[in-house]
């Protein structure tokens, strides 16, 4: 039977939303079916812990135009967008939530606002549904994500938004292990506009990312894209030498007017203990650099899927 290419793919990583899903997919059919274009859903199972699989699988025997990819392990949800993404066929892709915060209805809106040279939309959320200390964390983590980067993000947008084929298969084509699919996107350079969209509350379960999560995605970015930590060690080790040249230099100054003090043993063991974890500080920096590069070299799969819905699927 004749494959025919969908025009609109619609990816959403799953992740402890078992009972969202129904609603979710068929929210999304209601709004694309309503414009008369085909599409595909492909739903990526992040080995969630709630059994979403068997849901996922019990929901496409009655909906063809859904898929479903299940990854080995639990990956995360930028390796569970990569595998959807690289298995997407339409010439626009929209990357949403699975937990309904990202609202399917406001889909059209954003697929509306591509046009001309803009190649990205992202639905800007003005009025978070989060708590409080969720809000913060996401604040926090993006502010820490472009100082570290030197590329000014906005807390407000995530993932959710509509992409052109040309930025995604680009972002395929991209070989690095680490896959943080908003700063690809940036990298890219395509032209990237915003629109407003409505924020909803959790349909169910709560964020995966605590605050020490958030620490550690915005270090392992920084790691893998920038080396911005490696300049500041550089500008950290000048200023040190700055500093002992200009005390050096002082107490040279005081030998020759005759003030000459022995410097006491406690100050002798701060400067040690100082200097020494600067050293080790600067090692360890080093050391994570050169893991990264550890890991890119050996070359394996971004991600490992186990099953896999319709590989020559039919879209409505």
């Amino acid at each position: 039977m004749e494959d025919i290419r969908p025009a609109i793919s619609v990816i959403s990583p799953v992740y402890g939303c078992r009972n969202c899903l129904e609603d979710l997919v068929d929210r999304i059919s209601a709004v694309l079916a309503h414009r008369g274009e085909t599409f595909e859903v492909i739903l990526v199972d992040d080995a969630s812990p709630d059994g979403a699989w068997a849901r996922i699988v019990e929901l496409a025997v009655t909906r063809p135009w859904l898929n479903g990819i299940r990854l080995s392990r639990n990956f995360g949800q930028h390796y569970a967008i990569a595998a959807g993404i690289e298995n997407s066929q339409g010439a626009l892709v929209v990357v949403m939530d699975c937990d309904l915060q990202d609202v399917p209805e406001e889909i059209p809106r954003l697929l509306d606002a591509i046009h001309g040279d803009t190649e990205v939309v992202l639905g800007r959320r003005i009025d978070r549904q989060d708590r409080a200390l969720k809000r913060l964390g996401s604040w926090g983590f993006y502010r820490l994500l472009g100082w570290l980067t030197d590329t000014p993000y906005d807390h407000t947008t995530g993932n959710f938004g509509v992409y052109s084929r040309k930025v995604i298969d680009t972002i395929n084509q991209m070989p690095e292990a680490d896959r943080f699919f908003p700063l690809l996107v940036r990298w890219t350079g395509y032209s990237i506009a915003y629109i407003t969209v409505i924020h909803d509350k959790r349909g169910e379960g709560q964020s995966g990312y605590s605050l020490h999560a958030l620490v550690r995605l915005a270090t392992n970015v920084a790691l893998s894209f920038s080396d911005k930590p490696l300049r500041l060690v550089v500008k950290l080790g000048l200023a040190f030498a700055a500093f002992a040249i200009f005390f050096v230099g002082y107490s040279l100054y005081r030998y020759a007017i005759g003030d000459i003090q022995v410097a006491g043993f406690t100050s002798i063991l701060a400067s040690i203990w100082l200097l020494g974890s600067v050293i080790l500080c600067s090692t360890g920096i080093v050391g994570l650099y050169v893991g990264r590069l550890y890991s890119n070299a050996k070359k394996r799969p971004h991600y490992v899927v186990s099953d896999k819905l319709r590989d020559d699927r039919q879209h409505d």
